[in-house]
Parts: structure tokens; sequence; C-alpha cells
């Protein structure tokens, strides 16, 4: 049987043993190989180095799997770094990540997992067999990549990171493969049987969402989905099905698991709660490794999950244990987020860190708390287990838990099906950081008794009560347990309690998430103990930040001020203006601009181009093709090193009078949340000292569409309100030339049509607009005229409809779903460059490199393929991707 470890000779095992499928496991190896795609991607800045993404599908025992590869280029040796996704997500989920880590000096690889995006086979949840073993082959071939920083022969430098289903996957990677070097696992579980079915309790809510997510029963390994639908009948986990999720959990090697562990675990998370990080965290550091745990605001329920705070940690972690850097900030052994109300200006949470240099564990500096109320109580399961309590509800959980860190509730538990326990008003604040304790005896009518533990604060007057985070803890009590005491763990919260209110404990027969016994009966619980209370002393809380316009606004003033005495000190007579353009928006002639430190790495090169008055000018390229910089010189905000930009004849330079008649939008505007759309753009025209007649903001206004919203404060606009706004403060004084960069980030597909309204009225006066986006389909339908950059250069410009009018793909439609031998046959024809299968399996996209129309049909009608249609197929989307790749897309 192969091990994860062993290397020898493993092209040979990769190749097929029947001749018939010779021409596939070639294929197999040319790919694993080298052979994919390049792509020039980039890191959010331009002065960084740009980041290449190579494509390529590589064949694992017989799987497609779909991955991409990202670095810098050059020879200089990495370490490597593997990202996994989240359940019913693919490689793309990851990208941004990727590419910072790469622009940080990483080699990264990322990978769609079977049964997911476009890799191929089935989901067989992270088996030992299938997942795993993929992710020892995709560290095989890092290990035979040049630029990859080896501790061995065959051995690479490599960390393993993810969320949820790809925190698993790095940590079942590091107890599996030794050649793992550091991990940090992000939301995700130790024991998955733990995980859906907590003390024999069947998580019901959240495992059909799992399995629905995965693509359903026909995306599941065969033993999966029969055992789902047999627990899922049965209202009840077996031994069979928690072996089942246990031997393919992180859990099950837990003592191979000895690499440095950042764990970060999320607060709002009813799937999988505190406690799995608990135990993670345990296991691993009984084995020697250096283990940090972080416990994150938000969660699977939702709420915030600091990606940004997360993702740097995670580069510091990787720079200490991977780069050797000691002096990378891998933050403190322990560190919770809290939150402690509402910035006044925006509405936003305020939140603050608490961190203590070791991990404290859920039991740490336990208060015994004693609980008011009958001692014994009686009350009813109900038949069918209806209507059940409710706390955590996936899908909309998330906003329930977030409102509960703010001191605002929702949950119900109906009349006589629980029993509740109170305690006395608290003289002074409590903390709850970790997971309360409680001694109880249970008896059932009949059976199991099937009860969800929680507890709550309530207010002085008793009127309202918050469930932390929302949520329970479920347990399942066998008759040779009942009748004797015996402690219930509740949840894992972080919550503070003011003086002079009360813990409320409830054990509830019924909870919406679960499955309960369908058969009335009765319960009985007495109490037997305190209720006892972790509560963390070690920890030490960061002060709240300030809003960052009590800050931000005085410092903004002073660096204008400044930038302002340097430009008027510093300038000069320039060039003389060109009377032959003085009708002409924008020329660019010769424009550079190297990276900063570099002499022969260039942002921008070369660049040329013209726009005329009337044109809405989409600026295309891919991420580090030198978009932003260009944008940026075109402002006056940095100097080009060569070459020259005339805005109506005149050259631009910092401060030229000119650029009174540009108006620009570049990431967004900052206004005052507690003044008024109107208020806040008369603020700004005022501050440009010009004369208030000269705004026209009444028609910058008309044409922005806010209407009634102007009167409200800021505060309370949506994304796409804000962005509107932030537009109608760059048209005020109606420029002549309008720059928009990236104008439609964050706003859905309603706001961006609104978006494309703007630009296009605006354009209709007689104005010119240069608009900066991501976005393709947009940019064809809102703009007449595209400059397409790539790695600084200009590769084409003119009319849209002259560049997406030639190309040479078809789309070929089919009756029968195309199966992938059958595209890899038609991909292999003679002058066919590519063929490429489209969402839902009847397309395919052919692109030809040497054969004709006919040609291709009559290959097609020989190979059987029942054709519905065949036709041209060029987008905008296809022709900027054939441009930036040299005509190879």
């Amino acid at each position: 049987m192969e091990t994860p470890h062993a290397r020898t000779s493993r092209w040979r095992r990769l190749l097929p043993r029947n001749r018939g499928r010779w021409a596939a496991g070639v294929a197999a190896l040319v790919v694993l190989a080298g052979a994919g795609t390049w792509t020039a991607t980039a890191t959010a800045d331009e002065s960084s180095p740009a980041v290449h993404r190579q494509d390529r599908m590589m064949r694992i025992d017989g799987v497609s799997i779909d991955t991409s590869y990202f670095t810098t280029g050059g020879s200089r040796r990495r370490p490597a770094v593997l990202i996994g996704h989240g359940f019913g997500g693919s490689k793309a989920d990851n990208r941004a990540q990727a590419q910072k880590l790469a622009a940080d000096g990483y080699a990264v690889l990322t990978w769609s997992a079977r049964g997911f995006g476009k890799s191929g086979g089935k989901t067989s949840i992270n088996a030992p067999g299938a997942e795993v073993k993929d992710v020892s082959r995709l560290i095989d071939w890092l290990a035979d990549r040049p630029e990859v920083q080896l501790d061995a022969a065959g051995d690479p430098r490599v960390g393993v990171t993810g969320a949820s289903y790809g925190g698993a996957i790095s940590l079942l990677a590091a107890g599996y493969d030794r050649r793992v070097d550091a991990i940090a696992p992000e939301m995700t579980y130790w024991n998955l049987a733990d995980a859906l079915f907590p003390d024999g309790v069947f998580k019901k809510l959240w495992a059909s969402l799992f399995v629905t997510t995965g693509g359903g029963c026909r995306n599941l390994e065969k033993q999966l989905c029969e055992m789902y639908e047999r627990v899922a009948v049965n209202g009840k986990p077996d031994a069979a099905a928690r072996a089942l999720l246990t031997e393919r959990s992180p859990s099950a090697v837990a003592d191979r698991i000895k690499v440095p562990t950042l764990i970060l675990q999320g607060q709002t998370d009813s799937l999988f709660p505190l406690g799995q990080a608990d135990a993670m965290a345990k296991a691993i550091k009984a084995n020697g490794a250096p283990v940090s745990v972080d416990w994150v605001a938000g969660g699977h329920d939702g709420g915030d999950k600091e990606s940004q705070r997360v993702r740097q940690r995670v580069d510091n972690w990787f720079d200490r244990y991977l780069k050797g850097d000691k002096g990378a900030d891998t933050g403190p052994g322990f560190r919770v987020t809290r939150t402690g109300g509402i910035d006044s200006t925006d509405g936003a949470a305020l939140t603050r860190g608490a961190s203590s240099a070791t991990y404290p564990g859920l039991t740490s500096g336990e208060e015994r708390i004693e609980l008011r109320g009958r001692r014994t109580q009686t009350f009813a399961n109900p038949a069918g287990s209806s209507p059940p309590a409710i706390s955590a509800v996936p899908g909309i959980g998330g906003g329930l838990a977030q409102l509960s860190t703010l001191g605002v509730g929702f949950s119900v538990d109906f009349p006589g099906q629980n029993a509740r326990f109170e305690s006395a008003p608290l003289k002074t604040a409590l903390r709850v950081t970790g997971s309360p304790t409680v001694r109880v005896n249970v008896k059932a009518g009949q059976g199991d008794a099937v009860l969800f533990g929680k507890v709550y604060d309530v207010s002085p007057d008793g009127k309202q009560q918050v469930l932390p985070s929302q949520l329970v803890a479920p347990y399942r009590i066998t008759p040779d347990q009942q009748g004797k005491p015996l402690t219930l763990t509740l949840p894992a919260v972080d919550h503070e309690l003011d003086s002079g209110h009360r813990l409320r404990l409830v054990l509830a027969a019924t909870d919406l998430g679960y499955a309960s016994p369908a058969a009335p009966t009765t319960y009985t619980v007495s109490l037997d103990g305190p209720l006892t209370v972790p509560t963390a002393p070690g920890l030490t809380t960061a002060s709240a930040a300030l809003p960052w316009w009590t800050w931000g606004l005085p410092a903004a003033a002073v660096v204008i001020a400044a930038a302002l005495l340097l430009t008027m000190r510093r300038r000069t007579a320039g060039p003389a203006p060109d009377p032959a353009l003085t009708e002409v928006p924008l020329q660019i002639t010769g424009l550079s601009k190297k990276y900063a430190g570099s002499a022969d790495r260039y942002a921008v090169r070369e660049l040329s181009f013209r726009v005329e008055k009337g044109q809405v000018l989409g600026l295309l390229g891919p991420n580090g093709a030198g978009k932003t910089t260009t944008l940026r010189m075109l402002m006056g905000l940095i100097t080009p090193d060569d070459g020259e930009i005339r805005v109506f004849g005149r050259a631009i330079r910092p401060g030229a009078p000119v650029l009174s008649r540009v108006g620009s939008f570049v990431e967004g505007a900052g206004f005052l949340p507690h003044l008024s759309g109107r208020a806040n753009l008369e603020l700004y025209w005022r501050a440009t000292g010009r004369p208030a007649a000269d705004s026209y903001i009444e028609e910058a206004l008309e044409i922005a569409g806010l209407g009634d919203a102007l009167a409200r404060a800021v505060r309370t606009y949506s994304q796409g309100m804000r962005q509107r706004l932030a537009i109608a403060q760059a048209m005020l004084g109606m420029p002549d030339l309008l720059i928009l960069d990236e104008p439609t980030n964050g706003l859905d597909p309603p706001q961006i049509r609104e978006m494309r309204d703007v630009m296009i009225r605006y354009a209709a006066g007689g104005r010119t607009v240069i608009v900066s986006s991501h976005l393709l389909s947009e940019v064809e339908q809102s703009c007449t005229h595209l400059v397409v950059m790539d790695r600084g250069r200009l590769v084409q410009a003119g009319p849209v409809a002259e560049i997406t009018g030639s190309g040479d793909m078809l789309l070929v439609t089919s009756a029968d779903e195309l199966t992938e031998p059958l595209v890899e046959k038609i991909a292999a024809l003679p002058g066919i460059g590519s063929a490429v299968r489209t969402d839902d399996g009847h397309g395919l996209l052919v692109r030809l490199d040497g054969a004709t129309s006919p040609q291709l049909i009559a290959e097609l009608v020989r190979l059987d393929v029942p054709l519905t249609g065949v036709g041209p197929h060029r987008r905008l989307e296809d022709a900027f991707l054939t441009l930036i790749s040299g005509g190879s897309a």
C-alpha cells in the first residue's frame, strides 16, 4: 500500500496500465510536468512585484484536480504555501490570499478539492486515500519546482492553511505527511462526528446544509450519502456513522500533528464551536508543537470574520515558521476579539482584543454561582418535537449572534418544554470566557432524554434575555445514565454580564437545529450543584480604538496642507500648451514609471493613447497591469519617469491648473457619517475655495440620482448610495474629464446597473469618462472605447465593437452532456488550440488554431457528438483574455 510519504517512481504509479488509456496518461504526465496557462495577476500595491498565476489541471489517481500556482517569478528559492477552500467552494475563493502571500515571497498553490469547482471525482470529505492523498501529491509537485525551497530532496518547505473544510485538510496534511512544516487552520473541526453528532444528537439543519452545499448525494461518495440518509431518517447517529466521520477527522491522527499550529476559531459558530478548537489545541500542544489560539468575532453563523487581521496573522505565522524570521510578530498564545458598544457616527460595532501569553483552555478561573428556583422540575418533550425552541438558525443565525454581542437577544423557549434556574443579581460585572458547567440529575419517562442547555444573560428587570452567540449544547442521556449526578458542559463563549444582571440556565426538550425524539414523554431535571463559570482572569484587554475620524480628519488636514505648500513651492513653468490639443480631453505619449527602488522594472512602460470628447473609455488589464499607476499620474498624484500627459493640451504635473477640469473617484471617498449627503458635498466644495456658483451641485446630484436620501445622514446609506454620493462629489464643478477607479466595487447587480446609467448620462453632455474596472460585462455595456494594458504596456486601444468583433472562438452546443474524455479528444484534434466545457456541461468553447469551422464540424460528427449548434463566441471577456495572453487564450 502506498503511503503519503513515499515518492519512489511516483510517475510510474500514475501511469494507466491499460494501453487504450495511454494517451490520457501521457496527457496527465504533461500536465504534471509543467503544462498550464500563465496569467499575470497582481498585488494590491502596484509597487510590489507582479504576481503570476499558472492554472493547470493535474491528474491524480485518475482524477482531475484543478490548480492555480502563484509566484513572482525569478529563480530565488522560497517556501511554499497550500491554501484549501471551504466546503462547496473552489480554488477561486482563495485567489486574493494567494496573491498576497505570493507577493510576500511565497510560492502558493491553490486547488479545487474533489467534486468541487472544475475538479473531477466525488467528495469523500477528506478521506485519507482521496483528498488527503491529493495534498501529498501536490506537495510532490512543489518539491520539483526550481523556485521552491527544499529541506531535503523531495521535501519542500511548506505550510498549509484554509478555512472550514480547507482548515481540516491543513490539519490532516500535517498528520499524514511529515513534510508539512506549519499550519494555520481557520474555523474548522477537530472531530467531524462530534461536530455533526454532538453527544450523540443529530445536528440536522447544519448537516442538511452541509450535504446540500456539497452538491447533494450525486456529488458525495456513496457510503457518505447512505450514512447521511440513514441518520436523517432515524434522527439519531449510529456507531457506523460516527466511525465513518471520525476516521476522516484530524482527531484520528492527533498524535502525528507536531508542527507549529495557529488555530483561528469563530465565536459565532454553531457548526464548529470553540470546543473543537480547544480539543485541537490541547492535542497538538501535547505533542510538543508551538500552538496559538485566536477566537475570531465571526464564524459559520456570520458576523465579522476579521479577514484582514486574520490574514495578516497567518502571514506572520508563516514568516516565523517557514521563512525562519524570528522577528515576525506571531501574536500572543491566546487572543479573543471582544465587542463593546457602537460607534455613534456610523453604527459599526467597536471591537478590541484581549490576550494572554498562553491558551487558558475553557475552564480557567472558575467561579461558583448558586442558582435558584425549584430544585426539581418536570416538563414535556412534545409529540414530533414540535414546536421546537429556537437558538442558532443557519443562514440567519449570524445576525442574531452578532446582535447578542451588543446586548440584543432573540431566542424562543416554549412554556412547559424546559426547566429553568436563575442566579441572584450579580453584585459586580462578570466576564464569562470558556464553558460553564453544571451538575444535574435527569430522568426520562421513556428511552433517552435529549436536552439542550443554554445560559442567558438576563437584564435587571427580567424583560430582556440575551443568549450569547445564540449557542446551545445538546445532550443525549441514556437510561443507564439517568437518575445519577452528571456534569453538563455548556457552550463556550466570551461574554460580559453587567452588575445587576442575572444568569439563567435553561434545559430545553427541543431545538430547531437538532433532531429530538418524536415520541412524547416527560423529563425530570434536578439541580445537583451550582453553575460553575470560567473567567480566564489572566487575560489583558486592549483599549477600544477611537473612531477613525477623531484622528483621521486632523491628520488628513495636516497632510493636505503640507502637500499644498510643497506643490506651491515646486510650481515652475511647465511645457507650453499645445494648441492642436486644446479640444482633446486626454493624450498620453510614451508614458513610463518604474517601480520604487528599481532600475529596470516598470509599472508602466511606453504607454500612449488618446481619448476624445463624449467617449466613455474603459481602462482594462489584469491586476498589476499598471492601471492605477496610470490614473495616479493622470491626476498629478505621482510624477512619471518619462513621457507626457496632456489634458486639453496642457501638460499634467502636481498642482497643474488644468486639473480643475478633472474630477476623480479613486478607492472611495471619505465622508463625515453624521452629516447629510448634501452637507458633505457642500463642505467638500467649500474646502476647494472655489465659488459656490461653480459647483453645479444640483446638476451633479441629478445625474447621481440620490433623490430624497440627500437629506439623510451618510451613516444610514447603503454601499450603493455611498458610491453614488462619491461619484457626485467627483462630478462637482461638472469637470470635462471624469476618472473613476473601480466605481462598482462592493455593489450588487441593481446598483451596478444604476452606476452604469450614471456614467452614460454624464458623458451624454459631451464630457469624457475614463473608468477602470474588472467587471468586463459592465465595461462592455457602458463603454464606447477601450484601452487594454498588460504588464505596464498598451496591448490594444480602440472602439469596443472593434476589439470584440473578431476572434477564433466557437461555441459548440450538444443535446447530450459532454464527457471529460470526449472533451480531451476534441482538444487533441489537429488545428484545435483548446476545448473547455461550459458550466452546464452541454456546451464547449473551442479555440481554432489552424482548423476551420467546417473541419471542426466534420470531426464532431465523426465523434458522434449530437450537435445542436456551432457559432462564433467572442465576448469582451474572451477578447480580453486573448489579448493579455498574447493570443493564446
